[in-house]
């Protein structure tokens, strides 16, 4: 490392900024936030600076720099637009042994700013060590957008309550149960700023310590790109002690999630799905009440044929808590991948969104399925095309009526295969598409063609890499 990340105490200590403009402004402002006795040195400050002086929240100096505005100084700031000025500060800040930072400067610094996320008392610091501060302040604004609003709020309601923690339960529990509290209904209590009922939750989790079962978390992966995941299912993923993930979570999205979690594979295959589905909701039970976080992980969002609701009945059964967490779902995936509007004024006045499974029953009300003005979207619909075209034209739906297949949507291997509903099938068997893919029907797939034609590649609107291959009859 270049630089030992620290972080100082100023409360009533003196901080000596030189310089009167607007990046002085912004160092002074950070060093009052610390609580430092800011004094400004320049012949002339800008407003904001002026301002602050007037108020008495910082002592100015209007006079050059000299070493005796260093006499107090517990650290010393360049910020003056005069790089002698700025070289003088350092030279004798250093000679004195004060830390001293010169704005971008760091090869006369001995100390240089972070781009800083402020959740006081929490405080995230991230440096470049002077090469990029452009690509330190992106890396904190991804950061700052992972972390709740109100984690200070959070910190502070934990630091009360450490002294009863510590009075009620040995130090080998301790760990585990601030873990649990942090992540649990306590902490969620208090990030949506109901603190009187988080009090509770609090004295009730540390009544029941060592003998609370774990949570289960049903989280939504999305359609398949990891920056498609919620932030709410980001912070999750960081906490869980066990993943249950399935096959269409990509391995991108796993690498997400906290570095030890034990990960279990229970992706069904075709043929006695419901003995499997058994079998996790069982293993759900068992883990959350070996006192674990589980987070069940799902491609697209649970509630959209996920089978989330029967994993919910069974933990309901076995009295198990548990939170939802919902993701995009693939029909939203891979509509917005592939440039297809699900609904237009002109076009579509309503989606259904329907399961293939279904087509070799008469579950469904192809009628229905088969009116204009609307649009259907299938999913695990691949291995039965032919059937599901077979029944909507059956129903009155005509061969001209536009389709598409997206395939592996939002991924970087995503196809787009655009075709009437007459000649999809054959589009698809001579390309040879394979799940996971998705049947979008209606006029809206072909509205689309004109909007990918229209878009340039390089649009950083797209949210992906590359315009998706598109493939048409």
């Amino acid at each position: 490392m270049d630089y030992l990340p620290v972080f100082l105490r100023l409360r009533g200590r003196t901080a000596l900024v030189v310089g009167g403009g607007q990046v002085a402004a912004r160092k002074a402002e950070w060093l009052l936030r610390a609580g430092a006795r800011v004094t400004v040195v320049a012949p002339r400050l800008v407003t904001e600076l002026a301002e602050r002086a007037a108020h008495a929240e910082l002592v100015y100096v209007a006079a050059p720099f000299s070493a005796v505005h260093l006499a107090d100084a517990a650290l010393a700031v360049a910020a003056s637009d005069d790089r002698e000025v700025n070289a003088a500060v350092a030279e004798t800040a250093q000679a004195l042994e004060i830390p001293v930072n010169v704005v971008d400067c760091p090869e006369l610094s001995s100390f240089i700013f972070p781009a800083i996320i402020d959740r006081s008392p929490v405080v995230v610091a991230v440096s470049s060590g002077g090469a990029s501060p452009v690509l330190a302040r992106r890396v904190r604004a991804q950061i700052e957008a992972s972390l709740p609003a109100r984690l200070g709020a959070l910190a502070r309601f934990l630091g009360r309550r450490r002294a009863a923690v510590k009075r009620a339960l040995a130090p080998a529990a301790r760990r585990a149960f601030w873990e649990r509290l942090i992540s649990g209904r306590t902490a969620a209590e208090v990030l949506s700023g109901n603190e009187t009922a988080a009090a509770r939750s609090f004295t009730s989790e540390l009544r029941g310590a060592g003998s609370a079962p774990g949570e289960v978390w049903l989280i939504g992966a999305g359609p398949g790109d990891p920056d498609l995941l919620t932030l709410r299912a980001l912070q999750l993923l960081q906490q869980a002690d066990v993943i249950l993930y399935d096959r269409l979570v990509p391995d991108a999205i796993l690498e997400r999630a906290r570095r030890d979690a034990q990960r279990v594979f229970v992706g069904k295959e075709s043929g006695g799905e419901q003995a499997q589905q058994t079998r996790i909701n069982e293993l759900l039970v068992s883990l959350a009440r070996a006192g674990k976080r589980v987070v069940r992980l799902k491609g697209g969002d649970g509630y959209v044929f996920g089978r989330g609701g029967e994993e919910l009945e069974a933990l309901a059964a076995a009295g198990i808590p548990w939170r939802v967490v919902p993701g995009i779902t693939a029909a939203l995936g891979a509509a917005a991948g592939a440039d297809i509007p699900l609904t237009h004024r002109r076009l579509a006045h309503s989606v259904t969104l329907v399961s293939g499974h279904a087509a070799h029953d008469d579950s469904l009300d192809w009628r229905a399925l088969a009116r204009p003005q609307q649009t259907v979207v299938f999913y695990m619909g691949v291995a039965q095309l032919p059937r599901i075209i077979a029944r909507l034209r059956a129903a009155g739906a005509s061969g001209d009526l536009p389709a598409a297949i997206v395939e592996r949507a939002t991924l970087p291997a995503q196809r787009v295969l655009r075709a009437p509903l007459a000649s999809l099938a054959a589009l698809a068997a001579r390309e040879q598409v394979a799940a996971p893919a998705l049947l979008i029907v209606g006029e809206v797939t072909a509205l689309a063609l004109d909007v990918a034609a229209a878009a340039p590649s390089d649009d950083p609107g797209l949210s992906r890499a590359q315009r998706p291959a598109i493939v048409a009859a």
